[in-house]
């Protein structure tokens, strides 16, 4: 059974999701992909992992680096909860490439190379918003392409972040 409780951001209202496990989702109001892998049955109802996503959504909002970390349960494909991971990996205030999740992926599976679009498929379907920072993932000249929550938001998160590249 997945549990949600609403979250009031200075970005917008996110809908958090959790089940027994972990979270299970962040997504903005209106985003691209909202609630993609919500339960249609679920209930209303503020669990302990649902009061700790908000208290770590309190910190990250006033600019500073939450201390613990949440319980997780990725709930897509096998390949994009393994992409999920490497976006838990890329540190606060930092970036990383499309092209160096696929380079990540291509050495786990002794490949010469991956996808950076297949990549860019799992990034974007990513469904714990900011608390998997998808918002992190940048294009390989700089750019700041594609956020499922608005391109206007991963640039407001990113400045909370106080990353260079903006």
């Amino acid at each position: 059974m997945q549990y949600t409780s609403k979250y009031r951001s200075p970005l917008g209202e996110i809908l958090l999701a959790a089940d027994e496990k972990g979270l299970t989702g962040a997504w903005f109001a209106g985003q691209k992909y909202f609630a993609l892998y919500l339960d249609k049955e679920h209930k209303d109802k503020e669990t302990q992992i649902l009061k700790n996503a908000k208290k770590w959504l309190d910190i990250y909002f006033i600019g500073k680096e939450p201390n613990f970390k949440l319980p997780l349960h990725f709930t897509g494909t096998a390949f994009q909860n393994e992409v999920w991971e490497i976006l838990c990996s890329i540190p606060y205030g930092h970036t990383m490439t499309y092209g160096d999740i696929a380079n990540i992926l291509a050495r786990r599976r002794n490949l010469d190379r991956m996808s950076a679009q297949a990549v860019g498929g799992a990034v974007g379907k990513n469904n714990i918003s900011i608390i998997v920072p998808c918002h992190r993932v940048i294009g390989a000249n700089g750019s700041l392409t594609g956020y499922a929550g608005g391109i206007d938001k991963k640039i407001a998160l990113l400045k909370i972040e106080n990353v260079d590249c903006i």
